[in-house]
């Protein structure tokens, strides 16, 4: 790491278990006078927090206020080391790239440390092909009576386009990022998708699709099956879905073996 006295270090944690953890992520961490987790748009298990603060020293969670107003973090950045430690990669999320800019607005020298995505290790342990993938998607919770039917329509035209989507699950029930983070069920995710297709008057009662969990994690695995065979999983704590477009035979089987 760039030997300076101030700035903002953008650090990858990798998918949830540190010891995929660079070395290098480890070295910038522990050089850093200030040490935030990122705690909103991912999450690392708890199990691992100790082993983070084993690692590389004390830190602080913040959440989605001080991200995305980040006066206090910059204020800190101009006269002293500091870290935000983000699970995965931390240009994962635009609300990091976001920050990287601001901070070049505001005169902060701001460094990447990248880390292990949860894109890189889905599209690849599926056994679909990285470069079928379309635009990913984040399946939103309801709000109320309001559900946001936009990530459906890009599943659909993905798909209208023959291409894979990875579809992440929203971690936070009241969509302001400052409570205790509760991942998305694989049972309201297939509700999710079921009820934006009766919005939109489209049938998928006859989608297989991939449930993966843990990714990246000792415990990780995937399941795929029907709609109703996929909200029935209990297993795991961290799930994301794969649906799929046109396959090839050899994607095809790849699948089939999660069946």
């Amino acid at each position: 790491m760039t030997k300076t006295n101030s700035g903002l270090w953008l650090i990858g944690l990798g998918p949830g278990d540190l010891s995929a953890m660079s070395l290098a992520a480890i070295d910038a961490a522990k050089d850093c006078e200030y040490r935030y987790l990122e705690g909103y748009t991912a999450l690392l298990p708890e199990n691992e927090m100790s082993r983070l603060n084993e690692f590389v020293g004390d830190f602080e969670v913040s959440m989605r206020p001080a991200i995305e107003n980040p006066e206090q973090l910059f204020e800190l950045a101009k006269k002293a080391r500091v870290a935000l430690m983000v699970v995965g990669d931390p240009l994962q999320a635009t609300t990091h790239v976001d920050l990287q800019l601001r901070a070049s607005e505001a005169g902060i020298e701001c460094h990447v440390i990248h880390g292990i995505s949860i894109t890189t290790i889905v599209t690849g342990a599926v056994g679909l092909q990285s470069y079928r993938f379309g635009r990913q998607v984040t399946l939103a919770y309801p709000y109320g009576e309001y559900l946001a039917t936009s990530p459906f329509e890009l599943i659909i035209e993905n798909k209208e386009r023959k291409l894979h989507t990875l579809v992440l699950l929203d971690l936070d029930p009241t969509g302001m990022g400052v409570d205790e983070q509760k991942p998305m069920t694989p049972a309201i995710a297939v509700d999710v998708l079921r009820k934006s297709a009766d919005k939109l008057s489209i049938n998928i009662e006859d989608w297989n699709i991939a449930l993966c969990s843990d990714m990246g994690r000792p415990e990780q695995r995937i399941f795929y099956g029907t709609l109703d065979e996929v909200a029935n999983i209990n297993d795991g704590s961290i799930h994301c879905l794969v649906i799929p477009g046109r396959m090839d035979e050899l994607e095809l089987k790849a699948l089939q073996r999660w069946k």
